[in-house]
């Protein structure tokens, strides 16, 4: 290259940071506030008490032959018929004295490494959506382009630490399949860390052993660097399918942290009271940490938090509500009561990126942040109720979340924060505009929203007068044009295109 190529080339880099979308740098995000505390000692006991007579004396039905006989071998009372499975507190005990309170998930660049536990809070993209939606062109079903440039915008933003399990279903690839093609695309596109997919062994194994040759590991090696982790949903009430149990199992074997969730919506697939609903989902939860360490001791495990109500005049699901929050801060006290790293969600139940959308996820992630959550699962882009993935949600979520960051943030008092000496020279009904204590901290002293508008009305008038939402179109569409893909050994990208086209072909279409 010339030095006159060169030096273009660091004229257009210069100019594109110049301009760039401003957003917190990388960091590590620490909630150093004391955990709210919504139930009182007494109560987490009783819901605890509460959840041991429904694991012993009504029990989980596993529709999983090989989970069967572990719980058989571990004492467990097993109806074969029934496939009903009852555990005594005993068992929950064992199991948490193995299970770690803390661990750390590395991807491809170990840069990106999460802590997960302790005071740690990690935000990861929306996952799951069979749609996707932005203002341009409408709702749509979930497809590749779409999801591969979904991927990208979790690389760009520096907030969304790890990708969730497909951010939106390619549908027009094929279903026993289409995970390889996601998780090549979570592997090339970004270089952090992801959920697999753990709907059976198969899918489990495939995201595990994509990650090991991502990052130049051995299947043997994995247990050790744990680096993906996965979603296991109980079919509540008190069911886990063979599916969800064979995938647990396959993590759990290969020391891959499980994150066991109940989706408990109250007055539907619980009961219609916040404290039923949380004995259930907290039995729930404990009964599938009790299969991640019969599988393998000290296997990492998540405490997962999934309960919301529903609108009770049409049965539809709700999220954002007050119950939904109230639920995220009480789940944080039953996951620190076990000493387990816990994830939860700020949902929203609106079918637009909208004030409602805003103002519902905005009152869950409150939950989330003041119930001292480690994993913020669905945190950017989920829309109507999960079933869209939206590209203005995406940023609306992404400007809260560093919002979130910044509150998080410790005020610092010392000599040069209290600023007396700035006090003593400005004069009784002056400002501090010009004051030399400012000058010196202006471009740094608050924080820089990205989506945040404040002009004035003519100005904002004169410059389209385009609402939030609109601002966000044009924000993704320019976090696409910075996007830089992360650089990746060509024999590793090799390996990975190897390996995908090997297993497409040894599932062909008999693998459901």
């Amino acid at each position: 290259m010339t030095a006159a190529r060169s030096r273009r080339s660091a004229d257009r880099a210069h100019s594109r940071a110049a301009s760039a979308i401003p957003q917190l740098p990388p960091r590590r995000v620490v909630n150093p506030y004391p955990p709210m505390a919504l139930l009182s000692a007494d109560q987490v006991e009783a819901l605890h008490q509460a959840s041991m007579h429904i694991l012993e004396n009504f029990g989980i039905e596993v529709m999983s032959g090989r989970a069967l006989g572990l719980f058989e071998k571990a004492g467990a009372t097993v109806d074969r018929s029934t496939s009903n499975v009852r555990i005594d507190r005993g068992m929950v005990e064992a199991a948490l004295k193995t299970a770690p309170p803390r661990f750390t998930l590395t991807p491809r660049n170990a840069d990106h490494a999460l802590h997960i536990g302790d005071d740690a809070i990690n935000f990861t993209l929306v996952a799951g959506p069979p749609n996707v939606h932005d203002m341009e062109r409408g709702r749509r079903a979930g497809n590749y382009r779409d999801y591969c440039d979904l991927v990208r915008l979790a690389q760009h933003f520096n907030c969304i630490h790890m990708l969730g399990n497909q951010v939106c279903a390619p549908v027009e690839l094929p279903a026993n399949s289409r995970h390889l093609d996601t998780y090549f695309a979570n592997l090339t596109l970004t270089d952090k860390s992801f959920h697999v997919s753990a709907i059976g062994r198969g899918r489990a194994l495939d995201g595990i052993s994509m990650m090991a040759i991502a990052r130049g590991l051995t299947l043997e090696e994995m247990p050790e660097n744990p680096s993906v982790t996965t979603i296991i949903s109980v079919n509540s009430p008190r069911r886990l399918d063979e599916a969800m149990a064979e995938g647990l199992m396959t993590m759990a074997g290969f020391g891959q942290p499980v994150c066991v969730t109940p989706f408990t919506l109250m007055g539907a697939m619980s009961p219609v009271t916040l404290a039923g609903a949380l004995a259930q989902q907290n039995a729930e939860a404990l009964f599938g940490v009790v299969l991640t360490q019969l599988v393998r001791p000290g296997a990492p495990v998540i405490y997962g938090a999934f309960t919301s109500n529903v609108d009770m005049r049409s049965g539809a699901p709700a999220f954002g509500t007050p119950e939904n929050a109230k639920a995220n801060v009480a789940s944080g006290q039953l996951a620190r009561r076990y000493g387990l790293p816990y994830r939860t969600t700020p949902g929203s139940a609106s079918n637009a990126a909208d004030a409602q959308g805003a103002y519902e996820t905005m009152m869950a992630l409150w939950g989330a942040v003041l119930g001292h959550a480690n994993l913020i699962y669905h945190a950017a882009g989920w829309q109507e109720g999960g079933l869209t993935a939206s590209f203005e949600k995406l940023i609306i979520d992404v400007e809260m979340i560093q919002h979130m960051m910044e509150f998080l943030r410790p005020i610092t008092v010392d000599e040069g924060e209290l600023a007396l000496e700035a006090l003593g020279r400005v004069p009784t009904g002056g400002h501090f505009f010009g004051e030399p204590h400012t000058l010196a901290r202006y471009s740094t002293a608050f924080h820089q929203p990205m989506l945040s508008n404040w002009q004035n009305y003519e100005a904002w008038t004169e410059a389209g007068g385009l609402d939030a939402t609109a601002r966000a179109t044009r924000l993704w569409k320019k976090a696409l044009e910075e996007y830089v893909e992360p650089p990746m050994d060509p024999a590793v990208r090799e390996a990975l295109e190897a390996y995908r086209m090997r297993r497409r072909e040894e599932i062909g279409a008999d693998e459901p």
